[in-house]
């Protein structure tokens, strides 16, 4: 929904989706490795909710942080104004960022989850 949404110029809902991607494949592994996870939708507090995967994704923590700016403003149009840096809607560099992240750590959080062999 991400891609498709930076595809037809939506960058609020590409950050949005990318957001909530990566909000579901954590809560994923998180599941398969501590068996729970927070009643959150804080990435970065999933990030840090388990040892191995908080030492896992370390290289994505500033990426969820990122995502995390998105969440309330993206899926709440009367949110406050200025919860954003930089205006009240993302922007389409905003957007591609948010969608790369996503891309990557969901890729990644694909590969832990993988049977080991």
């Amino acid at each position: 929904m991400a891609a498709l949404a930076m595809s037809q110029d939506i960058p609020r809902q590409a950050c949005f989706h990318a957001q909530q991607a990566v909000e579901k494949a954590l809560k994923g592994l998180l599941q398969a490795r501590a068996g729970t996870y927070p009643k959150s939708h804080a990435l970065e507090e999933l990030l840090l909710y388990h040892s191995q995967t908080r030492e896992e994704l370390r290289s994505w923590r500033d990426a969820c942080r990122e995502l995390d700016a998105f969440y309330i403003p993206t899926r709440y149009p009367d949110a406050l104004p200025g919860l954003l840096p930089g205006g009240d809607e993302p922007s389409e560099a905003d957007a591609a960022r948010a969608v790369q992240s996503a891309r990557g750590i969901v890729a990644d959080i694909r590969h832990y989850l993988r049977p080991r062999q």
